[in-house]
């Protein structure tokens, strides 16, 4: 891989960290669409049980793991890299005496996942030494044999290459003609294919997808020497290559000119908008500082979420067990069930079971089924999110389900589900929304942002700003971004749109942890009021 290109990959995560040797060794595109063996991976896994049972181990979980990643890089009428990686072997997790242990390899045979079971148990009793309180592990179901699979009608690892390189030419030469100046696009499909078993019973196969088409368009005002861009509106979602070339019946017309998409997405249809956005950014007139009331897209307003939701609700940094990638929280164990996170109608949930987001799978990487569960209900923090050796710490029976990896080499631990926001129960259009609005702003698209280190203060750029007087859209605003305070922000939310207008957004790179590891979630909402928000002018407060 190219610098540049790793450069440029790793900085589109939210809240992201591309590791090295991410995307495993380089193979050949036909390898992608080979699946694994399927009868290797139980004896191979209850090699791995039976020698961490023979070194004491008082529980263990093996997961074989193949994670398949290709990507597509193009800008105008060339093709950049193309990469496709291979990565697979085998974790296993081990508790002796109380204590974790952990070890990995890339050997698949049972002699060498047997080996690297007593090397995790062998490292389980030295951390016992060291250890204040033994682990506590909230039971999980014996499964026996299952499997779960993203539904997909079109697997995108089995997609020729030149069909994607076509597309997404198409795609710039489209924006190129719609008065772009400059376009560059990418495609990641991402396959993993996950084997978990562990002494409590479970044998549970997965295979899950996803993908994720970004691009930005910039157009240069050559007189001037000033530029805009307009990024992508899509969102990357747990899908098979039908969210490309599926029907279009998602598909959201809303005002400004802006269309939106749901389960299925037409690149170059926004590509030609973005050049044309990106063209009207060089004339918009510079926004006035001051309050405004925001009209925010679930495009925009799923990085919110993220950010000032989904990260402060992890139960590790609310101990501050983990305190990598802007800290731990100001949501701490004293403010459930009685803070006022937002207004009445605010009700945030997680949720690792909704069709064709990133998070969606049948079990966790601890065996344990995945399910849904309120945060905030009615405005008021409820609960947190827990895996398997936490849930004790919050009364809990079992486990949350959000126990993650992101590689059979990384040791899982707790990481963020899908965090989204209900929609309104009262019909309520975008358009219905606007006109109850006298100053405001339309808020489309995530930008840069930044956020402190206990999620409370923060700042959200955005791709598109059109300021709103008297009920009605009067134009494109540029240099915005909204400046908040967490639990001020979602109290000041007044209205949600209803179920009509939900859409996903999502963080295909969320980083977390230290050494790194990066997941995929998403975020749902519909378009969302806030009334009475700081609005800062970015060019004047350079």
């Amino acid at each position: 891989m190219k610098r540049r290109d790793f450069i440029a990959l790793g900085g589109l995560g939210a809240a992201g960290a591309l590791v090295p040797g991410w995307f495993g060794r380089a193979v050949a595109a036909e390898v992608l669409a080979t699946p694994l063996d399927a009868a290797m991976k139980k004896p191979l896994a209850d090699a791995g049980l039976q020698a961490a049972r023979d070194a004491g181990a008082s529980y263990c979980d093996v997961r074989i793991g193949r994670y398949l990643r290709q990507y597509v890089m193009t800008r105008e009428d060339k093709v950049e890299n193309v990469v496709n990686g291979e990565s697979i072997g085998a974790g296993i997790r081990v508790i002796v005496d109380g204590a974790w242990g952990f070890a990995a390899t890339n050997t698949l045979t049972t002699l060498a996942v047997a080996d690297a079971a007593r090397q995790a148990a062998a490292i389980a009793r030295a951390n016992a030494r060291l250890q204040v309180e033994p682990v506590r592990l909230a039971p999980a179901p014996a499964l026996g044999e299952v499997d779960w699979r993203t539904p997909v009608v079109r697997n995108g690892m089995e997609v020729p290459v030149e069909e994607k390189v076509e597309l997404l030419l198409g795609v710039n030469a489209a924006a190129m003609g719609a008065g772009a100046s400059f376009v560059s696009s990418r495609m990641f499909v991402i396959n993993e294919q996950k084997y978990f078993a562990s002494t409590d019973g479970s044998y549970i196969d997965q295979d899950v997808h996803r993908i994720w088409v970004p691009f930005t368009v910039t157009a240069i005002d050559k007189a001037s020497g000033k530029f805009r861009t307009r990024d992508g509106l899509s969102a990357p979602m747990g899908m098979g290559y039908e969210y490309l070339d599926g029907d279009r019946s998602q598909r959201f017309e809303l005002p400004g000119g802006v269309v939106a998409y749901g389960r299925s997405y037409d690149m170059r249809e926004d590509a030609v908008a973005a050049a044309r956005q990106a063209q009207e950014k060089l004339r918009a007139p510079s926004v006035q500082p001051g309050k405004y009331d925001l009209v925010v897209d679930p495009s925009n307003l799923f990085l919110t979420i993220h950010e000032n939701v989904g990260h402060p609700l992890e139960l590790d940094r609310v101990l501050g067990y983990e305190a990598n990638y802007a800290g731990t929280s100001f949501a701490t164990l004293d403010k459930r069930g009685s803070y006022r996170w937002g207004s009445d109608i605010v009700t945030l949930f997680a949720d690792k079971t909704r069709p064709g987001s990133l998070g969606a799978v049948g079990y966790d990487d601890e065996g344990v089924p995945t399910r849904r569960w309120d945060l905030v209900r009615d405005g008021i923090l409820v609960d947190y999110q827990a895996t398997r050796d936490q849930a004790h710490i919050l009364g809990k029976a079992g486990s949350d389900g959000c126990c993650y990896a992101d590689s059979w080499s990384s040791v899982q631990f707790q990481r963020m589900p899908n965090v989204s926001l209900a929609p309104g129960k009262a019909p309520l259009t975008v358009a219905q929304m606007i006109a109850g609005v006298e100053r405001g702003l339309y808020v489309h698209g995530r930008g840069s942002y930044s956020i402190d280190q206990q999620r409370y203060n923060s700042q959200f750029g955005g791709q598109l700003f059109y300021e709103i007087r008297n009920g009605e859209i009067t134009g494109m605003v540029e240099d915005a971004a909204y400046q908040i305070r967490t639990p001020e922000f979602w109290n000041a939310c007044s209205a949600i749109c209803d179920e009509r207008d939900f859409r996903l957004g999502g963080s295909f790179f969320d980083g977390k942890g230290q050494p790194g590891q990066v997941s995929a979630v998403s975020h749902g909402s519909a378009t969302t009021r806030f009334d009475g928000i700081n609005i800062i002018n970015t060019a004047r407060s350079l």
